[in-house]
């Protein structure tokens, strides 16, 4: 969780992800696997905010399974597991961040909006957002 912590306060920046000057949620995770794994395994194409909303597609999820290992919900949660969200019921998933405690009060990293990357309390609505989780191989 070293990693991860490393990038909170870094700006929030579309696209971005750089750790320390700019970064989105999906910088975020670039930056991490880059830290810890090093070369990416492809380059993400440009984005919009929505990914995808509009036209239903699970873009940022399809991207999730062919690099990361997918977690069974049945198993517990822990520290590094990479949270994938939808913002609202129904909704493709779009929002990305990295479980930092997985503890009594669990809390995740993630690079929000206006805020940058945080550490934030997971609480239940953000629990009851989680579309998928998924660990580093």
């Amino acid at each position: 969780m070293t990693v991860a912590r490393a990038w909170i306060g870094t700006p929030y920046q579309h696209q971005a992800s750089t750790r320390g000057v700019a970064c989105d949620c999906l910088g975020l995770i670039r930056g991490i696997w880059r830290d810890r794994l090093g070369t990416e395994p492809e380059a993400p194409p440009p984005y919009t905010p929505d990914w995808g909303e509009g036209g239903g597609q699970e873009v940022l999820m399809a991207a999730a399974l062919r690099h990361l290992v997918p977690v069974p919900r049945e198993d517990a949660m822990r520290a590094g597991d990479v949270l994938l969200f939808r913002m609202r019921e129904g909704a493709v998933a779009k929002h990305l961040g990295i479980l930092s405690d997985a503890g009594e009060a669990p809390r995740f990293i993630h690079a929000y909006n206006a805020h940058g990357v945080i550490d934030s309390p997971l609480t239940t609505p953000w629990r009851n957002r989680i579309a998928a989780r998924f660990r580093f191989p």
